[in-house]
């Protein structure tokens, strides 16, 4: 790689860094932190010397937030997530910070390429899917918007897997994403604490990462904690000569934080879990008590200092430790530690499928936690004692309340025990809300109706518009103004230009040029040959039944007999992504259905320029920045009632995609601010479902008056797509034509119809460019900072503090100030 061999110099933090003092920076940087020259320097090297040469421009916002935060003692959300699916973070800081046009002059005169340094960086592996995504959006928003918080979590060391696709099956790997190092964390030894496991003990050590606001002087803090043995090494073990021995402890501990959600199918899994859950919720609660102590304030105003929000049931041990904490460690009565903890603590709900409201057996409780099930009987008993009086006679009612769901295996309801221990519940779009009082928390909410509220999803315009799609950024800097990027409102004024010839060729323009872009890198990748100009229909997330890749792949079938059969249909390209979990059979077996879709599909020459599938293996967010500028027809599909709410649906409606979706989670929202003329709709309603639920269903009727479907199923059955193996996808097509669990069957038709009406606007270049544009000027709704507004009015009670420039730097010389 070239690069300029100018030595090194001394420089200083400048609020106004120009290209040429960056290059300095990076120059120092490759000399005295990569202790390279030059001439050995890889494009790693580099990486890291861009990286924390930014690093150097963003420490005075953190140091500043963090010294503001501690003087005034203001009032901080504490997030508790699981899962921090961050993505990359030296292009996102370079725009919060407002130096990307800097990086690239310095790059340029340093005869580097800045979007090859970019790509060297490993992705954070600290997340799964949405979950995780949507806990790093709402961290970059609350910076942005000023609001003192935390986020808090577990620093995995491997992330939860790498995804191959080897002979259309996925292949899971080891993700070693800090095997280089991570040069923006600082690890803060002096802030561990002991977290007691069953018979054991386990040290969490702070890393901590800023978080950076865009345009504000804000930089907040991610406080993820990483497992250490208290005595690493035992000497007296080595002496005796067991030396498997003599770091057993070490390496017990440390798996704590290794690995991202554990298969817990087995009972090491379950308990591996369970552990790394009270792990980080009590190193996040101890921290919490040192901040209050080093602010002066009693524990008793801990719930005025703290906002403490549950993401999701992960968390919700939070209620039983932060109660232990208060009443063993600090002395406080029971009725103060309830009144504390009810009064700062709320939870996000995030599903209503019930594999994702967790239980934990009691018996692994007893084993692990025996002094926090403790604690949740007694939550349990007052609790129910209180139902029973405003219910008398009601025993199914107490069944169905309870903490403990009773039977041969009696289990710790975690969502139970997050609603009775929080002051806010909230869902995450108007229909799961909905469902969530309904349905899933129905007596609770007739027991506290002001409790429960929504808050509907949403993602930064940073991260997925400025930073994924430069070229859209630059269209709508010209067009409308570089306000947008905080305030995504602004998006509206594009609608005045709907009906403008020449600026939709503009808009077509930006399209195509992520089109390509996306079909070099599958070409590049995968090496499949796509066609650009053909229709991009995308399904890009985790791999779950309910989300109906298996829908798609039926139509695909479809589309692909009717081709064969001389339909003239506008070429189309699928591409999928999404990670399977590793035990999930079925799921994994509709990623090895559209494998072999793909194979045949694309190796037919009947195919050709006309019908096209990808799957791009390990979906990321580095990827996601390249597939959702590129969408033509967002794929939303999940069966009515099940998705929460969605983010992948927003991201690629704000970057111009139409969607085709049922109504479901936030499809509804984004079909109403839209336009119903610019979404395809499909499906059963979930009142509709829950009708035919009752009549009690079966597929075999929908499918015996579908012979479009059914020659699309026998033709998988039949061993086309399976090298001729028909016993391959049997479990799938057994099940599809059993059970159904997730109304395939009564929802293909409607489906069928909708991807007709696609290919009827699609033709329609100037109709489709004018559905794309309105689709982004008008989902301007779905920024994540509307989101954080909404939760800090509604259920934080947390004011914006703005940070000024306030620590003096050190002396860049001795005898310099």
């Amino acid at each position: 790689m070239a690069a300029s061999t100018v030595p090194p110099t001394d420089l200083g933090t400048s609020p106004s860094l120009d290209g040429h003092a960056l290059a300095e920076a990076m120059r120092r940087h490759l000399f005295f932190t990569q202790a390279k020259s030059p001439s050995l320097a890889t494009s790693h090297d580099y990486y890291r010397a861009l990286a924390m040469a930014v690093r150097d421009q963003l420490l005075q916002n953190w140091v500043d937030t963090a010294e503001a935060y501690t003087q005034s003692g203001v009032r901080t959300v504490s997030y508790l997530s699981a899962e921090y699916l961050l993505g990359p973070h030296l292009e996102n800081n370079l725009v919060n910070l407002g130096l990307r046009d800097v990086a690239q002059e310095a790059c340029d005169e340093l005869g580097l390429d800045l979007m090859q340094l970019i790509a060297e960086e490993p992705e954070p592996g600290l997340g799964n899917g949405g979950l995780g995504r949507l806990a790093a959006c709402f961290q970059e928003s609350m910076a942005s918007l000023e609001l003192p918080a935390i986020g808090y979590g577990i620093r995995y060391e491997f992330g939860i897997f790498r995804q191959q696709i080897v002979r259309g099956s996925q292949v899971e790997s080891t993700d070693p994403w800090l095997a280089q190092g991570n040069p923006w964390e600082v690890i803060r030894p002096e802030w561990s604490y002991p977290v007691v496991i069953g018979v054991h003990t386990v040290i969490g050590v702070a890393y901590d990462t800023p978080i950076l606001g865009y345009g504000v002087h804000t930089a907040n803090t991610l406080r993820l904690w990483s497992a250490q043995a208290p005595e690493a090494f035992d000497f007296a073990s080595f002496n005796a000569g067991d030396y498997t021995r003599a770091v057993l402890q070490k390496i017990n501990s440390e798996t704590l934080s290794k690995v991202l959600y554990p298969n817990d199918e087995t009972s090491q899994g379950k308990q591996l879990r369970l552990s790394q859950q009270i792990f980080f919720v009590s190193c996040s609660l101890q921290d919490m008590f040192r901040i209050l102590k080093g602010q002066g304030l009693p524990v008793t105003e801990f719930h005025t200092k703290f906002a403490v929000q549950l993401n999701d049931t992960h968390p919700a041990i939070a209620v039983a430790e932060l109660m232990r904490l208060l009443i063993d460690e600090h002395g406080v009565d029971w009725d103060t530690a309830w009144s504390i903890t009810t009064a700062c603590v709320s939870y996000t709900n995030h599903t209503l499928l019930p594999e994702a409201l967790e239980t934990w057996g009691v018996d692994l409780f007893e084993q692990l936690l025996p002094r926090q099930l403790e604690i949740i009987y007694e939550i349990n008993t007052r609790f129910l004692r209180m139902v029973r009086i405003r219910n008398p006679g009601q025993p199914a009612l107490l069944e169905r309340m309870s903490l403990i769901q009773e039977g041969p295996q009696r289990k710790v309801r975690m969502a139970n025990l997050a609603v009775v221990g929080s002051h806010r519940v909230n869902g995450v779009a108007e229909l799961h809300s909905r469902l969530v009082r309904k349905d899933l928390f129905a007596p609770f909410v007739e027991l506290w109706p002001e409790k429960f509220t929504n808050v509907t999803n949403g993602v930064t315009p940073r991260r997925w518009i400025a930073v994924a799609n430069p070229s859209l950024s630059g269209l709508l800097d010209d067009t409308i103004g570089s306000t947008w990027r905080r305030d995504l409102g602004e998006l509206s004024r594009l609608e005045s230009y709907a009906d403008d010839g020449a600026f939709l060729e503009r808009w077509r323009g930006v399209r195509d040029l992520n089109k390509q872009r996306l079909s070099n890198l599958i070409h590049q990748q995968l090496g499949v040959l796509v066609d650009p100009a053909s229709l991009f229909d995308v399904q890009v997330k985790r791999i779950h039944e309910y989300k109906r890749q298996h829908l798609a792949a039926l139509q695909i079938v479809e589309r692909y007999l009717r081709i064969r059969n001389g339909e003239d249909l506008p070429p189309r390209t699928f591409i999928f992504g999404g990670k399977a979990a590793p035990g999930y059979a079925m799921a994994k077996l509709i990623i090895r259905l559209i494998g072999g879709i793909a194979e045949i599909v694309n190796m037919d020459p009947a195919m050709d320029g006309r019908l096209r599938v990808v799957f791009l293996p390990n979906f990321s967010v580095s990827l996601g920045q390249k597939v959702y500028p590129a969408v033509d027809l967002s794929e939303q599909i999940s069966t009515a009632g099940l998705e929460a709410s969605g983010t992948g649906n927003m991201k690629m409606a704000l970057n111009g995609a139409v969607t085709i979706g049922t109504l479901d989670g936030a499809n509804i929202e984004i079909r109403d601010l839209v336009g119903h003329d610019n979404f395809f709709l499909f499906g059963h309603t979930a009142e509709q479902l829950e009708v035919i639920n009752r009549g009690g269903y079966h597929p075999m009727p929908w499918l015996e008056n579908d012979p479009i479907a059914r020659e699309a199923i026998d033709l998988i059955g039949s061993g086309h797509f399976s090298e001729g193996d028909r016993d391959l996808f049997h479990p799938l097509l057994a099940n599809l034509c059993g059970s159904d669990p997730y109304r395939v069957m009564a929802d293909i038709g409607g489906y069928r119809k909708a991807h007709n009406a696609v290919d009827a606007a699609w033709v329609d270049a100037v109709g489709w460019s004018r559905m794309s544009l309105l689709n982004s000027a008008r989902c301007g709704f779905f920024s994540s900072d509307r989101s954080i507004r909404d939760y800090a009015e509604r259920i934080w009670n947390v004011e914006s503090m703005p940070i000024n420039a306030c620590t003096v730097l050190p002396s860049a010389q001795p005898g310099r100030r």
